[in-house]
């Protein structure tokens, strides 16, 4: 059974990008790390607009090894889904035409990252080597890499919010490297294969995306805070808490990354999150401890040693290309998107 909370956003994903979507109509979509977060979404998203706004089906291939996604919640009662358990960064065959791409497998929360360094540099290169390749003997209409806000490290303050054109200000050899710099590289990778084979690549960078679905031990901040509160248990700050962030609610999330890979300009870059509501971490704590009757405790702590080092201290995205280019807009504020979550991990968690 799908989590009302979670059924509501699909359908609003569907409704707001049906015009769009057509595209898909008919046609086969690839989506690598189908058992993640994010992954998820997406194939819930087709099997919503299978059911409700297509008349042939779009066939979903989701390809996932499950290093950190789920089995469950992938549609598998759906004749239009199909699940393969494979490590991407392997060659493998896809003897059915596939028309569309997605690049999301990976390793995005930091102690899962730090625990698989070489496994999220293979996910993010090696990964995008194979589908790209694929992507271009299939002819593929579209092709979407899913990059991260994480490749403009500790961005120097003239540049928050940080638009598109920001290069960077980050460790090659730092304990984030692994997940950062794979992920430049993913970037400049595809956009070699667009310059030379003319494959339709675009790209997207989340700015921490949370919501439903996320898994309780994901230690990122919010899943973290949540697992917590409903255990009784403190909230821990690092530090002072005054590292800032932005943060965008999954389903505008999604409305944006599908925005992205069905849109008619190639070779482009976005930024994908929400640009209000910059929040630091002692206050997101104190927003969090208020939406429970007896007011969780929050502790300030020192960084664990599996936490990497040179955490960015603001994170704040410019979304002006993508609000000029594709008319995005995120409608859902940290507070609605904070309930709707912990109605869900309610309910996972118990």
């Amino acid at each position: 059974m799908i989590h009302p909370v979670i059924r509501q956003d699909l359908q609003r994903i569907a409704k707001t990008i049906a015009k769009d979507a057509k595209a898909l109509e008919g046609k086969t979509l690839l989506i690598s790390g189908g058992g993640g977060f994010l992954g998820r979404y997406i194939i819930g998203t087709v099997h919503v607009l299978n059911d409700k706004f297509f008349k042939k089906p779009c066939t979903v291939i989701c390809i996932d090894n499950f290093i950190t996604g789920t089995k469950k919640r992938i549609f598998a009662d759906s004749d239009d889904i199909k699940v393969l358990e494979q490590d991407i960064t392997k060659s493998f065959q896809v003897d059915s035409q596939v028309d569309y791409i997605i690049h999301a497998a990976g390793l995005a929360s930091p102690v899962y990252y730090r625990k698989y360094p070489i496994e999220t540099i293979e996910a993010a290169i090696f990964g995008a080597k194979n589908l790209l390749e694929l992507a271009r003997a299939k002819k593929v209409k579209g092709f979407l890499f899913f990059s991260s806000s994480e490749i403009y490290g500790d961005p120097d303050p003239n540049f928050i919010p940080t638009p598109e054109t920001y290069r960077g200000n980050v460790s090659c050899i730092g304990s984030r490297a692994c997940y950062d710099e794979s992920k430049r590289l993913g970037e400049t990778l595809c956009m070699v294969y667009y310059d030379m084979y003319g494959v339709p690549v675009n790209i997207v960078r989340p700015f921490n995306v949370f919501g439903p679905g996320m898994r309780p031990d994901d230690y990122r901040v919010i899943p973290m805070f949540l697992s917590r509160a409903l255990a009784g248990k403190p909230l821990p700050v690092h530090d002072e808490g005054n590292q800032t962030r932005t943060f965008c609610y999954i389903a505008d999330a999604v409305v944006g990354f599908m925005k992205v890979l069905l849109s008619p300009k190639k070779g482009e870059v976005y930024n994908v999150g929400n640009d209000e509501n910059e929040i630091n971490m002692m206050s997101l704590a104190q927003v969090v401890s208020e939406f429970f009757k007896n007011k969780i405790a929050i502790n300030k702590i020192d960084y664990p040693a599996t936490y990497p080092k040179d955490e960015p201290r603001r994170r704040a995205p410019d979304l002006t290309k993508i609000r000029t280019h594709l008319s995005y807009k995120p409608e859902v504020n940290l507070q609605q998107g904070l309930q709707r979550t912990i109605r869900w991990f309610r309910s996972e968690i118990k």
